[in-house]
């Protein structure tokens, strides 16, 4: 009897789905589908629908990898939150404007938090962390509270916990909850963050269950945690922050399970973005110190990955020199919105009987009503462009001569896209992709006039166009693949390009090989696995740039769904070490517990014993199984240290932790 197990991704464009035996691990079907950005619930369960007629026994595990919470923080989508801050300086934050960084406006300043050693620094001020909580209350939807060294004594933190939640039903967040890291202002802003995505999280998490309930699938929900472990719903609900980066991490996984090799380069190319991540010793490279979202830096553990906005469905066109550009803007293809719009597709095949030199790109841009609003639109033009997209999408020349307006920005346009009520289709790569006939699913009379229109513009033919097309992607991720393993920046906009910075030569003599008397190689020291839909069209060339060779596993496509039910669930716990301040011994500093000992490997085995025994309870309790423990302690500077403990085992089928 099969034990079927259900895993699904949320990228950029496409919403991924596969279904897995889990024992044999045999890969039993997949599909792709569209993602419906206003409603990701909506591009799963076209997933579910697809996969039903190959679910032959039940699903006993679902696991998601979702940009919900990602998205979210990159555009600025943000609930409403109350950060009090107790034992901060408020004249050094002010100093070095690092309020900015917090996520939220509302910020308040109390007396409390501790010292590096525990210690109390002034009693917590609790009536008036009520009375700011009361006055609060009916503008934020949840409340935020980082202490200062909390991570060392979070006592002031659980005061100031209990003295809301005695006036307020809001939710409370505890920045020690979700970062032992000491620093403060990453912490702080960890905690607002995940305070803004409880409500959008926790909506999320019902629709998808009420979608499976629908469809007959009970099956614990799994949502992979932007290191590429797992946790469940009920975890998520709480702590939905530690889900950024939650796609390139089952990326990671995904590849490094279907390639079978522990050390690797992941490309992951989609239709918004690539992703690059580095697998090692059969491991997904991690940030402990924090990743960055948007202008935010958290405290949150995740993939060490580097996104950048290059795919399949990414602007195409020409800069003022006339020079090709590929992305970073994401756009409808126009092959797809032909394919799916009657109206575009009459359009473009008007324009086909014009002569060709008479057609500009901008011509073939169009925009349409992606969704209706959901309030009250105050610009006069920007709620007439939505009047007139409402019957039928517009090129946009045509709807700036019917706006009255020169520019898009003139009726808030681009504003309206951010939301998601407006959208707009462009030429793509994916276009490209029709006019050659390696990828052809939908229009492809139509992609292919855009593609001459295109050319035409540069005195190209069209297939000038895709060798170059195809050459600007794979010199773009090969100098952010130099760049993330290097560490270094490489900038390689001709406008700014520096011919006497040694480096940009020798990046340059790599790709092009002009000089007649030096040659310049670089040479990656481990294959590239590639994945994602397009990588087989890209990353040849890639990997031929980088001397190595490429890995294209069984069901590259969908690697970041395979991703998000190979991973296992790890609990990590954490505590510092610090010397006695008269004599040689050292204390163990966890939460708000304080212990000492005569020496560094007394104290190092209490902590593996007394961390392991609660990582190990908490990863039971969450529904792990095959159970085994990892210890490691780390120097942090003079005499003070750092210990980890982690809990690793596979996920168990059919366990709903409560």
């Amino acid at each position: 009897m099969q034990s079927l197990v259900l895993g699904i991704d949320t990228g950029g464009t496409y919403t991924d789905g596969v279904l897995m035996d889990y024992h044999s691990q045999e890969v039993l079907a997949t599909t792709k589908s569209l993602t419906t950005h206003h409603d990701l619930a909506l591009g799963i369960l076209d997933v579910l629908d697809q996969l039903r007629p190959h679910i032959q026994a039940d699903i006993r595990l679902v696991s998601i990898s979702t940009t919900l919470a990602t998205n979210a923080i990159a555009e600025n989508k943000f609930r409403p939150v109350a950060l009090f801050l107790m034992g901060y300086d408020s004249e050094m934050i002010d100093r070095f404007n690092l309020g900015t960084r917090f996520g939220t406006p509302f910020f308040y300043y109390f007396r409390g938090g501790h010292d590096l050693y525990g210690q109390e620094q002034a009693q917590p001020d609790l009536t008036a962390i009520q009375a700011k909580a009361i006055s609060l209350q009916q503008e934020v939807e949840a409340f935020a509270v980082s202490a200062y060294y909390s991570p060392l004594n979070f006592s002031h933190e659980e005061q100031a916990n209990e003295a809301i939640a005695s006036i307020s039903e809001r939710p409370v967040v505890m920045g020690h909850q979700l970062s032992s890291r000491l620093d403060s202002i990453k912490r702080a802003t960890t905690a607002t963050l995940n305070a803004s995505l409880l409500s959008v999280t926790n909506e999320f998490i019902q629709s998808m269950r009420f979608a499976l309930n629908q469809r007959g699938i009970h099956a614990p929900l799994m949502i992979v945690r932007g290191d590429g472990a797992l946790m469940n719903a009920a975890m998520t609900s709480q702590r939905p922050v530690e889900t950024i980066h939650s796609g390139p991490a089952a990326s990671a996984i995904g590849g490094r399970f279907l390639a079978g090799i522990d050390k690797g380069l992941i490309i992951d190319i989609g239709g918004t973005t690539t992703d690059i991540a580095i697998i090692d010793q059969g491991r997904v490279a991690v940030l402990d110190e924090g990743t960055q979202v948007g202008m935010y830096q958290t405290a949150i553990r995740s993939a060490k990955v580097r996104s950048f906005g290059l795919g399949g469905d990414s602007l195409l066109g020409f800069d003022s020199a006339r020079r090709l550009t590929i992305g970073p803007r994401r756009v409808v293809p126009i092959s797809y919105l032909a394919y799916t719009n009657p109206f575009v597709a009459e359009d473009v095949r008007a324009c086909m009987k014009e002569k060709q030199h008479l057609i500009f790109p901008r011509r073939l841009e169009y925009w349409f009503l992606q969704r209706e609003p959901r309030h009250a639109i105050k610009n006069d033009k920007a709620q007439k462009a939505v009047d007139l997209l409402r019957q039928h999408p517009l090129p946009l020349p045509v709807l700036l001569e019917r706006l009255q307006v020169r520019d898009a920005h003139q009726f808030d346009g681009y504003q309206l896209i951010g939301e998601d009520i407006l959208n707009r289709a462009s030429f793509t790569p994916t276009d490209l992709l029709h006019f050659s006939g390696e990828y052809a699913p939908w229009d492809v009379e139509a992609a292919r006039f855009v593609a001459q229109v295109y050319a035409a513009y540069r005195r190209w033919t069209p297939e000038e166009l895709l060798h170059n097309m195809k050459a600007t992607i794979a010199e773009t991720i090969v100098a952010e693949v130099v760049s993330f393993i290097s560490g270094q920046s490489l900038v390689r906009d001709l406008n700014l390009l520096d011919r006497s910075n040694l480096g940009q030569w020798m990046f340059e003599e790599n790709l092009y090989h002009t000089n007649k008397y030096m040659d310049c190689e670089i040479h990656l020291k481990m294959p590239i696995i590639g994945m994602g839909a397009p990588a087989s069209i890209f990353l040849p060339r890639v990997a031929k740039l980088l001397h190595t060779d490429l890995i294209l596993p069984p069901h590259f496509e969908v690697a970041n769904a395979i991703g998000a039910v190979a991973g296992n669930i790890m609990i990590l716990r954490e505590a510092d070490l610090v010397p006695l301040e008269n004599s040689n011994g050292f204390a163990t500093l966890a939460g708000g517990e304080r212990h000492e000992f005569d020496s560094l490997e007394q104290a190092s085995a209490y902590l593996k014993d007394s961390l392991g025994k609660q990582a190990m309870e908490e990863a039971l309790a969450m529904g792990a199984t095959d159970l085994h423990l990892e210890a490691e302690q780390v120097h942090t500077g003079l005499e003070h240290y750092h210990f980890l403990v982690r809990a690793i085992g596979n996920p168990r089928l059919d366990f709903e932790a409560v």
